[in-house]
C-alpha cells in the first residue's frame, strides 16, 4: 500500500467541501525536526550572527526548554537579532534553505494527508508559531494557500524593526487565529481536523471536532490516550532504525553480487552483453527486495512494446537507477552527467554498464558525447535518461532539457515516459538510508517521433512534460 493510504481513508470517506478545515502544525508534524535551527545555523555560518546574538538566542532557548521563560522570550531574542535586516533577505534565505535541506525532511505521510484534504475540497491551512519565511516555501510546495503564523514587524523601508506583532501564533494564539479564519470563511470547526505533535497546542486541539495528534510528544500522547484521540507516528524521516541501515547496506552490496553472477555467465557464453543484462536485472531484483522496496507498476507492457526506445523518467532519488534496472532489465544503457563517474562504486558500476557521460556545462561537448548513444539506439540498444537532468528535492517536476528528445528524433526512436510517483518516500535527495516503501510507477504508451521536426521540438517537450504533470497530479 502506498505511503499514507491507510491514513487518508478517514478523509476520503468523510464530508467534503470548503466548510471543513484541516489545520497543520509544522515542526514534528509536516516535517521532521525544528525548522528554526536551519535559519540560526545559516546566519551563524554566514557571519550575520554576532557573539552576543548567539548568546542571547541560546539563553532564551535553554530558558524556554526549562520553563523559565515563555515562547515570547525566544521571539524577542530572534526579532532583536534581525533589527535592520531587509525582509527580502529572509524571504530569499527561506526559499534557499527549503530547497537545500528542509524539503527532504517533509514526512511523506503528512504530504499524503494534505493532498487528501485538498482533493476533498477542504480549507487547508498551516498554523505555526514560526514565521512566514520558514513556512511559505513549504506551503507552496504542498499546495497550501493559507498560512497562519507569527509575524515580524517591518518598517516602511522593508527592514525589520526588531519587534514581532502580538499576539504570537503560539498556544492560545493558534486557537485564536483559527477562530478568526473560521469566522471569515464560515468553517465548521466541529467537523474540522488539527494535526500537531505538541501539547502546547492543546487550546487548538480542543476547539476542533477531529483532533489528530501526530508524532505526539510525551505529554500530548498521555492526553490523547485519556481522551481517545487517534494518534499517528511516522518513521519515514528523522533518525533511521538499525534495520533500515542494515537493509540499505545489503541493497548497496547486492550490486557486487549481481556483477559476480554476471561475469561467469559472460565467460561461459562468450558474450559479455549476456552477463551485463543478467547483472542489471539481478541487481534490480536483489537491490529492491533487500531495501524493502516494492514496485506497483501500471502500463508495464509499454516497457517492451517498442524497443529500442528512449526511456525518460522523472528524477527524484538515487533509487531511480535501481528502479530502472528492475523495470528495463536488459538491452539498455543510461545517460548521466559526468560527475557520476567520480562517485565511488556507483561511478565504476555505471561505466561498466556502458553509461554515456555528458558534460552539461559544455553544450558542444554534450552533443558530441551523445553520438555514441544515438548509434546505440540505431543498433538496437535502448537509452534511459532523466530530462530534468538532476534530482529534485520535492515531487514537483523540474524543467525538461531537450537532449533526450533530440536523440530520439535523430534516431527516429520512440520515447517511452516512465513516471515514478513517490521515490522520495523511500530515499529523498541527499538521503543515505532507504526506508521500506511501496513505490508507484506509471509507464505511458510509446510516443512516435517519426513525424517530429527540429523546429517543433520545444512543443514536443512541452507536450510530454504535460503528460507527467497529469499523472503526478492523479
Amino acid at each position: 500500500m502506498r505511503t499514507g493510504t491507510f491514513l487518508t481513508e478517514e478523509i476520503e470517506s468523510g464530508p467534503a467541501g470548503a466548510k471543513i478545515g484541516a489545520f497543520f502544525d509544522v515542526d514534528g508534524t509536516l516535517l521532521s525536526g525544528f525548522s528554526g535551527i536551519a535559519f540560526w545555523r545559516d546566519r551563524l555560518l554566514s557571519g550575520q550572527m554576532s557573539a552576543s546574538d548567539l548568546s542571547e538566542n541560546l539563553l532564551a532557548w535553554v530558558g524556554f526548554q526549562r520553563g523559565q521563560i515563555g515562547f515570547s522570550g525566544i521571539l524577542t531574542a530572534w526579532s532583536s537579532m534581525l533589527r535592520g535586516t531587509p525582509e527580502q533577505e529572509l524571504v530569499d534565505t527561506g526559499g534557499r534553505l527549503f530547497e537545500e535541506e528542509r524539503a527532504t525532511r517533509v514526512f511523506p505521510e503528512s504530504r499524503a494527508l494534505v493532498a487528501a484534504h485538498l482533493r476533498r475540497g477542504h480549507t487547508v491551512a498551516i498554523v505555526s508559531a514560526a514565521t512566514r519565511y520558514q513556512i511559505e516555501p513549504l506551503a507552496r510546495d504542498l499546495g497550501i494557500e493559507r498560512v497562519l503564523c507569527t509575524r515580524l514587524e517591518v518598517d516602511d523601508e522593508g527592514r525589520f524593526t526588531g519587534q514581532y506583532l502580538r499576539p504570537a501564533c503560539w498556544g492560545d494564539g493558534k486557537a485564536d487565529a483559527v477562530r478568526a479564519l473560521a469566522a471569515e470563511e464560515g468553517l465548521d470547526l466541529a467537523q474540522s481536523y488539527f494535526y500537531s505533535d505538541a501539547a502546547e497546542d492543546l487550546p487548538l486541539f480542543e476547539i476542533v471536532g477531529r483532533p489528530r495528534p501526530t508524532n505526539p510528544d510525551a505529554r500530548l500522547a498521555r492526553i490523547a490516550e485519556k481522551r481517545a484521540w487517534p494518534q499517528r507516528r511516522f518513521g519515514s524521516r528523522g533518525r533511521p532504525s538499525l534495520a533500515d541501515v542494515v537493509r540499505t547496506g545489503l541493497s548497496a552490496a547486492s550490486s557486487g553480487l549481481a556483477l559476480a553472477l554476471g561475469v561467469p555467465l559472460a565467460l561461459v557464453t562468450g558474450r559479455p552483453k549476456v552477463g551485463l543484462d543478467f547483472a542489471l536485472g539481478a541487481w534490480g531484483d536483489l537491490g529492491t527486495a533487500l531495501a524493502g522496496i516494492e514496485l506497483r507498476v501500471r502500463g508495464e507492457e509499454h516497457l517492451w512494446s517498442a524497443r529500442p526506445a528512449v526511456f525518460i523518467f522523472n528524477h527524484q532519488s538515487s533509487l531511480d537507477v535501481l528502479i530502472l534496472c528492475k523495470l528495463l532489465r536488459r538491452d539498455f544503457v543510461g545517460v548521466a552527467k559526468k560527475e557520476l563517474r567520480r562517485v565511488p562504486l556507483l561511478g565504476t558500476l555505471a561505466s561498466w554498464m556502458g553509461t554515456v557521460f555528458i558534460d552539461r556545462a559544455d553544450s558542444g561537448a554534450a552533443i558530441r558525447a551523445l553520438q555514441p548513444a544515438v548509434d546505440a539506439l540505431r543498433m538496437g540498444t535502448s537509452l534511459a535518461i532523466a530530462p530534468e537532468g538532476t534530482r529534485a528535492p520535492t515531487p514537483r517536476l523540474g524543467r525538461f532539457k531537450k537532449g533526450a528528445f533530440h536523440m530520439a528524433l535523430q534516431a527516429r526512436a520512440p520515447i517511452v515516459p516512465i513516471v515514478i510517483k513517490n521515490a522520495l518516500d523511500a530515499l529523498p535527495k541527499s538521503g543515505l538510508v532507504v526506508r521500506p516503501a511501496t513505490l508507484e510507477v506509471v509507464v505511458l504508451p510509446p510516443i512516435s517521433t517519426r513525424d517530429w521536426k527540429r523546429e517543433t521540438i520545444d512543443q514536443h517537450v512541452a507536450d510530454v512534460r504535460a503528460l507527467y504533470e497529469e499523472v503526478l497530479a492523479d
